[in-house]
């Protein structure tokens, strides 16, 4: 290995898809105990204020890719392909000497330009994949792979780091499609909470006040079908007993789900700590977006609410991250690429809407760090009739504006809505079930943060 590489970190980005924070032990142990992720954290940090752009699957890997925004990179929802094209870390990686893969979940299109690239190797599901026995495309070949998802993705990715070139740094991206609906834990798990009641959250029982966009969301809870929870519903029960019944149908196959990606985890740790290749490696844990577990009553993501913007992410490098420490900044999935890429010692060729989060892991806060992130989903109305919106989340505060317009965003409905706001201070509502809009003891908050808002737009060229 040449001296410039010897320097160079690896980078193993393992990333989940609808995994919740609240479904991770050291955010919140009273669901499951995740102790394999759990150990990323507690040998390095674990990031509390982390939020998707854009809570779609789609979208937000091609944030994560390009270090952009929808409207930049061209993947504002699930019908648009992402043009490969552009540029993004792992090509940059890959033409500065890295070895670079993904494995598992792409969800960015295939064919034409929107197949994996930047990868020296690359073995994907097509489109969601299925839990047993998928299909995946490698180097372009279909082939159905015997066996569970999250296992195969794990060997897969152990055989990929078995037969790299140890002269190079490598990045490997290994991406889950678990727990991502239909929910389907492997074999040995399908009981694994039988005999546990999965505790109700304090906002299952959300009126929808907040909004007419909340009110009229089909996501709820009730609304699960029978193949959804995967067994017929028990007669005799009463409305509210049906929703506490898929309740806990819903949780206990995606917690199942969850202990089998710890599992996986646990392994590639250990593989990195039998090869000696911990201490050279930067390890992040994620996922593509926040998602609802019962939270408001509902289960899905897409809205700017805290459970579905949230991402999970914990990382470990001990040359430059002390162990058992927390950030509390705000980060955005924007700033991804270009922490990686300043890891590596990289530059960017053109310039990335995200901002490298480097010295914030390093425990150190030098220069002003934003105050506030923007958000927006496009998707008007596609799944579970959420409204277009965007908005602006400060340490306090969150303005949200359903502008109700599809725009032309593949895939959004032509149906235009009412135009409203929502504000929610954070500090007095953290569950977010108040809209103080037309609170008159807010209006100078309001004032301050549509200017913001506009700001921040104008800041990101999202002129729409």
């Amino acid at each position: 290995m040449n001296s410039h590489n010897k320097k160079r970190p690896n980078l193993l980005f393992i990333m989940s898809d609808d995994h919740s924070a609240n479904a991770i032990s050291t955010y919140n142990d009273q669901l499951i105990e995740t102790p394999n992720i759990d150990r990323i954290a507690d040998d390095g940090m674990r990031l509390d204020h982390v939020y998707c752009t854009n809570s779609l699957c789609a979208p937000s890997r091609a944030t994560i890719l390009t270090g952009n925004y929808s409207h930049e990179n061209g993947v504002r929802g699930l019908s648009e392909h992402f043009d490969g094209s552009q540029q993004t870390f792992p090509k940059l990686m890959q033409a500065d000497g890295y070895q670079t893969a993904i494995i598992g979940k792409w969800h960015l299109g295939h064919g034409d330009k929107s197949d994996p690239t930047g990868f020296d190797y690359w073995t994907v599901f097509p489109d969601q994949g299925d839990y047993y026995d998928p299909e995946m495309i490698e180097m372009g070949e279909s082939k159905v792979v015997e066996g569970y998802a999250t296992d195969i993705i794990t060997d897969k990715s152990e055989e990929w780091l078995d037969n790299r070139d140890e002269d190079k740094p490598f990045m490997l991206m290994v991406h889950h499609k678990a727990p991502h609906r239909p929910w389907h834990p492997p074999e040995k798990y399908k009981d694994l909470f039988n005999h546990h009641d999965i505790p109700i959250p304090d906002t299952f029982h959300d009126s929808y006040q907040q909004s007419n966009a909340a009110k009229n969301a089909d996501m709820r809870i009730e609304d699960l079908k029978e193949e959804d929870v995967k067994q017929k519903v028990p007669d005799g029960l009463s409305s509210q007993e049906v929703k506490e019944w898929k309740f806990q149908r819903y949780m206990k196959d995606y917690l199942g789900c969850v202990k089998s990606i710890d599992d996986n985890v646990g392994r590639l740790l250990d593989y990195l700590d039998k090869n000696h290749l911990t201490e050279h490696t930067i390890i992040v844990y994620t996922s593509d977006q926040g998602f609802f577990l019962g939270d408001h009553g509902w289960y899905d993501k897409r809205f700017m609410y805290e459970e579905s913007l949230q991402m999970p992410f914990v990382i470990r490098y001990p040359k430059e991250i002390q162990p058992a420490t927390v950030c509390k900044e705000m980060i955005i999935n924007n700033d991804f690429a270009p922490t990686f890429l300043d890891f590596a010692g990289i530059k960017v060729e053109e310039p990335m809407q995200g901002e490298s989060f480097r010295h914030l892991l390093q425990g150190k806060k030098t220069g002003q760090w934003r105050d506030a992130i923007y958000y927006r989903y496009f998707e008007h109305l596609t799944i579970h009739n959420v409204p277009a919106h965007y908005g602006i989340r400060t340490n306090r505060y969150k303005l949200i504006y359903y502008y109700g317009e599809p725009l032309d965003v593949i895939g959004a409905v032509k149906k235009p809505t009412t135009p409203e706001w929502e504000l929610f201070d954070m500090e007095r509502d953290p569950y977010e079930l108040t809209n103080e809009y037309n609170n008159p003891n807010y209006e100078n908050v309001i004032i301050e943060l549509k200017n913001k808002l506009q700001n921040v737009k104008d800041y990101y060229n999202d002129h729409n």
